[in-house]
């Protein structure tokens, strides 16, 4: 957590260094900051600072400064010292000037060099790294080590880990609540999709370092790669390059990528985490070949314009955007996800081999981008819809199961600022 700030004063100098943080008060809120014990009580009741208090000087607050500098926690030591008379209880200014010095940590001593290093901050940018170690089937500690390497040269990086308890979400509410420049979601569509929903509307960027098994919203984007993906994900992140796309809301859930009703939905299901850990993305398709065995059509009423059509379906999919790889939502050929509209698929197949045809069709339109029509195949394009199917079918949204029909979905036109390659070029 290099992203920590360490306040010290001898006794005749706390009162400026409590006028200083009061100054810098909006640039601070950004950072973790600490302070040994009397320092931190009175900075916390000048200012709104969080300051986590150490214990006093005298007892020894200065050594556990010191440690957290050892700890590589600290990117900024501001100690005031007394340059005429120092009591032999205050804290030891040799001490950690020296364990700074040995971990080119940057301290201040007088109000000028404090100026120096916040202005210099001032220019930096705070970036919360939200990460899913439960995604994809590789080393998550390694990878997490990677992305460190990567970005925290040029980047003030805070660090959260979901766990079962703690959502993706929350962390990226807390992240937006401590004045973030960017947020970076670390996982699977999930995962990504999650931190985006709370990113959406806020104009922070998002960065995406997909470790998912698909990964389609970071396809869709240009950034996901089979070989160095992480380090092509870091490089644009770095590059500062960003796009502002649609989001939407699926029954008042985020939505990035795409809701599947019927086909799709039970292929997911069926593509378990231990699947997906020993198969990779081979699992999806194992699954769906399974499926269209079992599979069959539904009467659906569709919503549009205000306007209600009836079909017997198969699969419908409702896309804000999906690469290629994202068979069922290429109703035309290619989603786009800057229109401001959803793309509205409905398969109609009524045996397997008419669905293993018309996919593969619409797979070779994707690839090549082409508009063309396709036999069993409806495609419509609206703000909103509503699905509702008899009987009700299995939601897929983002990659994660959510319940059953009916749905509503509508589209949030610009809602999300993303870092992505320039021209969606590699």
């Amino acid at each position: 957590m290099a992203r920590t700030i360490a306040f010290i004063a001898h006794d005749r100098q706390k009162a400026d260094l409590v006028a200083f943080t009061q100054r810098h008060q909006p640039l601070l809120s950004r950072y973790h900051t600490i302070a040994t014990g009397i320092t931190g009580q009175r900075i916390a009741a000048s200012t709104n600072l969080e300051v986590e208090q150490m214990e006093p000087g005298s007892r020894g607050g200065d050594v556990q400064i010191a440690a957290r500098v050892v700890s590589g926690e600290v990117i900024a030591v501001i100690f005031l010292v007394d340059p005429l008379k120092v009591q032999a209880h205050e804290p030891n200014f040799e001490l950690l000037l020296r364990v700074c010095n040995l971990h080119s940590v940057a301290m201040a001593t007088n109000l000028a060099t404090a100026e120096a290093i916040v202005r210099s901050f001032a220019d930096s940018l705070v970036a919360h790294l939200i990460f899913n170690p439960a995604s994809g089937h590789g080393n998550a500690e390694q990878d997490l080590d990677f992305i460190q390497e990567m970005l925290e040269p040029h980047l003030h990086l805070e660090i959260h880990l979901t766990t079962p308890e703690i959502s993706p979400r929350q962390l990226a509410k807390k992240a937006i609540a401590e004045a973030a420049n960017l947020i970076i979601a670390s996982g699977g569509d999930g995962t990504v999709s999650s931190v985006a929903g709370a990113v959406i509307g806020t104009d922070i960027p998002l960065g995406i370092i997909p470790r998912g098994t698909a990964n389609a919203f970071g396809m869709a984007l240009g950034i996901t790669q089979q070989i160095a993906q992480i380090r092509r994900a870091c490089e644009i992140i770095l590059a500062g390059k960003t796009r502002v796309v649609d989001a939407a809301y699926c029954n008042d859930k985020p939505l990035i990528l795409l809701a599947g009703v019927g086909y799709e939905a039970e292929t997911i299901a069926k593509a378990d985490r231990e699947a997906k850990n020993r198969w990779g993305s081979l699992a999806y398709i194992m699954a769906g070949w399974q499926q269209l065995n079992e599979h069959e059509l539904f009467e659906a009423e569709v919503e549009v314009e205000g306007e209600c059509k009836t079909f017997e379906a198969g699969a419908i999919t409702v896309a804000n955007a999906a690469p290629p790889t994202s068979i069922l939502a290429q109703g035309i050929g290619e989603v786009v996800m800057d229109d401001g509209l959803l793309d509205i698929t409905i398969a109609t197949a009524e045996t397997k081999l008419q669905a293993v045809t018309t996919m593969l069709n619409m797979l070779g339109s994707a690839l090549i981008k082409t508009n063309r029509e396709h036999e069993n195949i409806v495609h419509l394009r609206s703000r909103k819809v509503k699905i509702a199917a008899k009987p009700p079918q299995k939601v897929v949204l983002d990659g994660e199961i959510i319940g059953e029909t009916p749905i509503e979905i509508e589209c949030i036109p610009q809602g999300l600022t993303v870092f992505a390659p320039v021209n969606n070029e590699e």
